[in-house]
This record gives C-alpha cells, structure tokens and sequence, in this order.
C-alpha cells in the first residue's frame, strides 16, 4: 500500500517521477529572457495540458497507486490547478475523481475539473474547513486523499521540472542552475524543486499577507499567515500554513523567502505576455514578479518558474488594460 504516512520525498522518487512524466508529456518551454542586463531563463509551467505544473504531482502521486487503491477514486483540495491535475491523471487512470473546491474558485477552474470527469464539492473558504470535508469524504469513499502540497509523491513529482530544465540547460550548452526562483503555496514546488537541484539555491515568493513560508522561514518554525490575511488574486497561493513534510526541506535549502505586491504581480502578467506571449494567472506570476521588481538577484545561471495560466479572460484583459 502507498503509505503517505510511513515515506519522506527523495531525491530518487523526484528522479523516478521525472521519468514518469517524460513518458506521457512532452517538456515545457525553457524560455531566455533579459532582465536588468541579465539573461535569465523562464520555465513555461502554464503550457501544461492543465494550464499548471500540478499535472506533475498529481500524475506521479495516482500512478502510484495499487490497482484496488485506484479502484477506490481520488479525492482532492484544491482552488482550481491541482484539482485539473488529479482530475486530468485521474481521467487517464480511469478513476473517479472528487474534487473539494472554493466556491468563489476563479470560474474558469470550475469549469474545466468538470470538463475533466471530476465530481466537484464546493465549500464557504471563510466558514468551513476544506481538509475537515475532503478527508470525510474519502473515509466515506475509501479514496485516497491526494493532497495538494503535503504529500511525499506530489512533491516529488513538482520537482520533476527541476530535473527536466536541467536538462535543457545542459543541452543548451548554457552551465547548470544557480538559482531557483519559485511561486509559492504551501510549498509542494519549492521542496521538489530543492531536492531535484540540491546545488542551486531556492527562493519562494508569495503574494503579500499570504506569506506563511517566508514567516515560518524567518522564524525557523512553521508560522501561518496572520490573521485576516488582504484579498489576492493569487487565487492558486491562499495557503494558511506549510507542513512539517514541506517545511523539513524547505528550512535546509531555503534560506529565504520574498513577498510581491498586487501592482508587481499585474506588472509581470504584462511583461510574460508582451515580452514572452505567455498567459500567466496571478499566482503564476509572483516568481518573475519578484525578479522584475528587483527583490532577488538574478546572476549565474537563474530559473523562474511560470508556473500557471488559468486566468480568467475578463480578469487578465483589465491587467492588460489597466497597465
């Protein structure tokens, strides 16, 4: 049986997913672009199938499992990218897919884990609590609960990207990475991104007030975010709080953490599209938004990661417009 409990992710099951998902996808763009007089590279994570790198986690985590486990369905949280991840590789499985959404999740997110086959759950993000349902539910079901970033095989397989860009530096001739510049949530990416580029170092970025890993990195504890944290757009980052599994790789590899504004979010979605003719959503953005703001130095060889681009139509016109 596949024991959440009982495993730690590895550098050895981040190159066992990597694997996994070369078999079924082909890699995202690694993309150079020019900031303050530095190259860096962008690695194009929203032009997954699912418009995310959740498709990552989530495919190495199912296809994991047993075939009585799998018999059983899947159940997941999520505000739209990891639940089109575990709705896409459950699809492809022929499992069952129940997915414990927001019910202000950015409508397009909606729609497309229903288009997916998923069976959607909506909660009060205020009132309830959405582990509380989606574990009563998979007791209910006897699924496995797939959990968006505390989960040893999501995390290994979010960092498959680090394995697949390393390649593509190398093949590029262009030396290995220095420095990993990551969205960030609950930390799921950052980890297996540290431990798939145990050289380079790491920096998450979050939006503002939501910036429970820079807090818990500062602290050397894991802290959630304060209470009554500000709206975001960063719908796919409104994270309370990192886990002991997260924050046992995080805390050896990170040595810290950035905070970006709503104006540097909205002044990246602007720059990936004219510059890149990428779509990126708001959480998608915070990494190259920290780098365009300055916040994080960008010599050797440095990565960002874009990380999604489900972004409402009308939401992302009046960014491109407002600019």
């Amino acid at each position: 049986m596949t024991d959440q409990q009982s495993r730690t992710p590895t550098r050895e099951g981040v190159l066992e997913a990597a694997q996994k998902v070369a078999a079924i996808l082909p890699p995202t763009p690694l993309l150079p672009v020019t900031i303050d007089g530095h190259q860096v590279w962008i690695k194009a994570e929203c032009l997954q199938p699912i418009g995310a790198f959740k498709i990552r986690g989530a495919w190495h985590r199912l296809s994991a499992l047993s075939e009585e486990e799998r018999a059983a369905g899947v159940v997941a949280v999520s505000s739209g990218n990891h639940a089109q991840g575990v709705a896409w590789a459950a699809h492809r499985l022929g499992m069952a897919a129940t997915i414990v959404m927001p019910a202000d999740a950015p409508p397009i997110k909606l729609a497309r884990t229903r288009e997916l086959g998923a069976e959607i759950v909506t909660y009060d993000r205020l009132k309830e609590n959405r582990e509380e349902i989606a574990q009563a539910i998979a007791e209910q079901k006897g699924a496995t609960y797939c959990h968006a970033f505390a989960d040893p095989w999501v995390i290994e397989g979010q960092g498959s990207a680090g394995i697949e860009f390393a390649e593509q530096l190398a093949a590029r001739s262009a030396p290995p990475v220095d420095r990993i510049v990551a969205c960030c949530g609950g930390g799921g990416l950052t980890a297996g991104l540290a431990l798939a580029c145990p050289d380079a170092a790491v920096v998450p970025v979050e939006p503002e007030g939501w910036d429970d890993v820079c807090r818990s990195l500062e602290a050397g504890s894991i802290c959630r975010v304060q209470d009554n944290p500000p709206p975001t757009a960063c719908d796919a980052l409104q994270t309370l709080a990192t886990s002991p599994l997260n924050f046992a790789v995080l805390r050896e590899r990170c040595a810290f953490g950035l905070r970006i504004s709503e104006a540097e979010v909205a002044q990246a979605q602007r720059f990936a599209f004219e510059h890149l003719r990428l779509v990126l959503e708001p959480g998608g953005a915070v990494a190259l938004a920290a780098a365009l703001a300055g916040k994080v130095a960008l010599d050797g060889t440095t990565v960002i990661m874009a990380t999604g681009g489900n972004v409402d139509p009308v939401q992302f016109a009046r960014v491109l417009t407002e600019g």
